[in-house]
């Protein structure tokens, strides 16, 4: 059976010499930045063409712009599979394209890079880098003391391949790690796991909260007035999730009352983040455009896990990262 594999004429670009490689069952479609579709030799309108196995990659991010995109891949007669380069789904656009029948394939390629800058990020709080530097330029022989991962308790909200990476590499620096997930099982590199229920129990213990769940109606504004009274004093949030995971003025009440030392956020509720927000002045804020994935090996897993997912496809074989849209 021959099976459609429809990508932007970047994409294919970019992947085709290690897409014949692989020699698939597959006919190949390209699409540019109006939308119109090569295929078997004619253009046809999106409307006319049956998308098969549709690829969502960085190519066409880039060429197109992602509003454009979503609209592009709306606009074909129908998609078998949809893969994608988010990990969240809660824009209405993947509930859109299920509607019509579309099973989504979301990406994992995130994990390691974000695990790396939430890192990055927690090591600079931790840590008197800038001093060090300081002192260096001065000339001057000065301890500078530093609080170590390893004397610190974690609290990772979601366990997908964000959260799981971040658990692991935790768990390698010495932190004691506690999982909040959809089922309360346990995992290698949880000391306690749960549901969100319990929650009032996990937080008065967390030295450093980071939420890497999705957004869902359940967990939209979760960090609110309640959840931050709960942590012990100083403790530590970081957000790679999604903005509206938490309520800004329950948030900047928590670092003014000291409930918070520190809030890493890579993620808004509205994005670019306007400039008149007080999060961009803000002390305790550590602020980044949402950038946690830009990692320099992101690109290459990407492509893996598409090569690896059309392959599965196009010889009948379960789909590897089946995820449902969440109405967030």
């Amino acid at each position: 059976m021959i099976r459609t594999l429809t990508l932007h004429e970047d994409a294919l670009a970019h992947i085709g010499e290690r897409l014949e490689a692989l020699r698939l069952p597959l006919e190949i479609a390209t699409f540019g930045n109006d939308g119109a579709v090569a295929f078997r030799g004619a253009t046809l309108a999106p409307g006319e063409h049956d998308a098969g196995y549709l690829w969502l990659s960085r190519q066409a991010t880039a060429a197109m712009g992602q509003p454009a995109l979503f609209d592009a891949a709306l606009a074909f007669r129908s998609v078998d599979v949809l893969q994608t380069y988010n990990a969240g789904l809660d824009h209405p656009f993947y509930a859109a394209i299920a509607a019509k029948g579309a099973r989504i394939c979301n990406s994992s390629a995130q994990g390691v890079a974000i695990a790396e800058y939430v890192f990055a990020e927690l090591l600079a709080v931790l840590h008197p880098a800038e001093r060090r530097r300081a002192l260096q330029a001065e000339r001057k022989w000065e301890l500078t003391p530093f609080r170590e991962i390893s004397r610190t308790r974690w609290l990772i909200l979601g366990h997908g391949p964000i959260g799981a990476a971040l658990a692991h590499r935790a768990k390698a620096f010495g932190a004691a790690v506690d999982v909040v997930r959809r089922s309360p099982a346990g995992t290698a590199d949880a000391d306690r796991a749960g549901t969100l229920a319990d929650l009032p129990r996990f937080l008065p213990d967390a030295d450093i909260v980071i939420l890497a769940c999705p957004l869902t109606p359940e967990t939209r504004g979760l960090a609110g007035a309640e959840f931050f009274a709960a942590l012990k004093p100083g403790a530590i949030l970081v957000n790679v999730a999604r903005g509206a995971l938490v309520e800004t003025p329950a948030l900047l009440s928590a670092l003014d009352g000291g409930r918070l030392s520190t809030a890493i956020l890579d993620v808004f509720d509205q994005e670019p983040l306007p400039v008149e927000s007080p999060l961009w002045s803000h002390p305790g804020v550590r602020m980044t455009a949402h950038t946690s994935y830009a990692g320099d090996g992101a690109g290459g897993r990407w492509d893996a896990l598409f090569l690896d997912n059309v392959a599965r496809w196009a010889r009948g074989e379960p789909l590897a990262r089946l995820a449902e849209p969440s109405a967030g």
